[in-house]
């Protein structure tokens, strides 16, 4: 099983999009931070709490020393506390996937040698383990797309989409 620790804007997208089930319905090990948590709406953080205490998902609490670490660390400027969190503990935990849509964060595991990934990835999972239909990916993936100005502008996204709608629509 992939061990993976996500970010804030994961959650917030695979709870917008109705995927939070689908999503810990998926062969994999769900990690976070308590920084990550504590950046959502109290109503995303109530969801994910019941996946918390069904042992979905491993909400990590940084120790005072691991905190003053991160707080002095060589971290990139663009990278946010709660992000520096992400990366923190996928490297404690050795062999993690970072999940992120955030550049600045996937650019540092980059640099790092941390896989990473972010939705589009998340949805080829869901597709791929059968977690959900093709029609309702290419749906949900549109969804996400028009939902977010920074993906309906890029046109990267925008054809990563389409070439996702292409081999699901057979």
């Amino acid at each position: 099983m992939k061990i993976v620790v996500t970010d804030a804007c994961i959650f917030i997208d695979v709870i917008t999009l109705n995927l939070t089930a689908k999503f810990f319905g998926l062969d994999l090990d769900i990690h976070t931070t308590a920084e990550v948590i504590n950046e959502l709406f109290i109503s995303q953080q109530q969801i994910l709490e019941g996946y918390k205490t069904s042992n979905k998902l491993t909400v990590h609490v940084l120790t005072g020393d691991e905190q003053l670490a991160l707080m002095t660390g060589a971290y990139p400027k663009a990278l946010t506390p709660e992000d520096r969190s992400v990366v923190f503990i996928a490297q404690k935990l050795g062999d993690a996937t970072v999940l992120s849509s955030d550049k600045p964060l996937r650019n540092y595991a980059k640099k790092l040698s941390i896989e990473y990934h972010g939705m589009l990835w998340i949805m080829d999972q869901l597709v791929a383990q059968e977690v959900i239909a093709k029609l309702e990916a290419i749906a949900k993936l549109k969804a996400w797309v028009n939902g977010n100005l920074i993906y309906k502008n890029n046109s990267e996204i925008q054809a990563e989409v389409d070439n996702r709608e292409k081999a699901w629509s057979k």
